[in-house]
């Protein structure tokens, strides 16, 4: 769960036009059209921060085609964010250009889940 608002923690009247903050289910892909343009910074850099706790290794931001101005701000953040690994372009089949697939750095125990190995295992 991805609670939009201000990264610092802080609230006030402007941050939530709705009286409460936006609770927004975790899941693999994000469509950042639900979201104001001033706010895309700070809800991929939070989605990332929430899909790396929950172990996702690979997520889709869509930020549509456009003129590209979304897609260079998520590209921009994605570039410094140290939980990313790398992005590309989504197939086209799951938006082309219009979407960004990211893989995202994983935790141990779900490297070595994945890998089939236990922690006894590894000497």
């Amino acid at each position: 769960m991805m609670i939009a608002g201000k990264k610092d923690g802080t609230e006030g009247p402007s941050d939530f036009p709705f009286g409460e903050p936006v609770i927004v289910p975790l899941e693999d892909s994000i469509d950042l059209h639900a979201f104001s343009p001033k706010d895309v910074p700070s809800v991929v850099e939070e989605y990332i921060e929430q899909c790396q706790q929950a172990d996702l290794s690979e997520v889709r931001i869509i930020h549509g085609r456009g003129t590209g101005v979304q897609r260079k701000i998520v590209r921009s953040i994605l570039e410094k964010h140290p939980a990313v690994v790398s992005f590309q372009d989504a197939p086209p089949e799951g938006g082309g250009w219009g979407a960004t697939l990211v893989v995202l750095k994983t935790s141990e125990a779900v490297q070595r889940k994945r890998r089939g190995t236990k922690t006894e295992d590894i000497s």
